[in-house]
């Protein structure tokens, strides 16, 4: 009797990978979920940075409110800020650690919203610009609302923690994938060995 049960002796039949073995972890809701509020987060910043450029221009192209102008440059550099922490890059929460914090960076969107409702034009020329405006502003205070109150309940930290799972769970894929590439081509050489 051979090896693996052939009882005729035969060449020796090698176990193949399971398919429960190549299948690919599903993605995590939480995390999923997490990555498209970031998205909106960051869209809302974005709208923010487009609003205050307009405003901006607008008061220097008037001359007449020099103030806003300088004001709206502010809401400009934060606004970027907001974007920036949203990618979550590595050397920007390094150089910020406030950014690693929910907490910190929903206050840092609520201070940029407030700034961007700031000052409003009411004027009839610039309804549309107010509304954007209002738009903006309140879309962005509303992710810092969330933000402030997920940091307080420690969901960054619960983020954090799946994320470093998925990031131990892919790599584990990946060396599986990898040994069983390498067991292929193991294979491979003892049947041309032994032909």
């Amino acid at each position: 009797m051979s090896r693996n049960g052939d009882p005729e002796g035969g060449e020796p039949v090698l176990p193949g990978p399971s398919s429960s073995a190549r299948q690919r972890p599903g993605l995590d809701p939480f995390l999923v979920v997490c990555r498209c509020f970031r998205v909106i987060t960051s869209l809302a910043s974005i709208l923010c940075i487009a609003v205050n450029v307009l405003s901006a221009v607008r008061s220097f192209k008037n001359g007449s409110d020099v103030f806003d102008g300088i004001f709206r440059c502010y809401a400009i550099v934060l606004a970027f800020f907001v974007v920036l922490a949203e990618t979550e890059w590595g050397f920007i929460i390094k150089f910020w650690k406030v950014f690693e914090y929910w907490a910190g960076r929903g206050m840092l969107q609520i201070f940029v919203a407030v700034m961007t409702r700031a000052f409003p034009d009411y004027s009839e020329r610039q309804r549309d610009l107010v509304l954007l405006q209002n738009i903006a502003s309140y879309l962005l205070l509303a992710c810092g609302v969330v933000y402030v109150f997920s940091g307080l309940l420690c969901v960054g930290l619960l983020k954090r923690s799946r994320q470093e799972k998925e990031i131990t769970r892919e790599q584990a894929v990946k060396d599986l994938e990898e040994l069983e590439r390498r067991r292929e081509e193991l294979e491979q050489m003892l049947l041309a060995e032994r032909a």
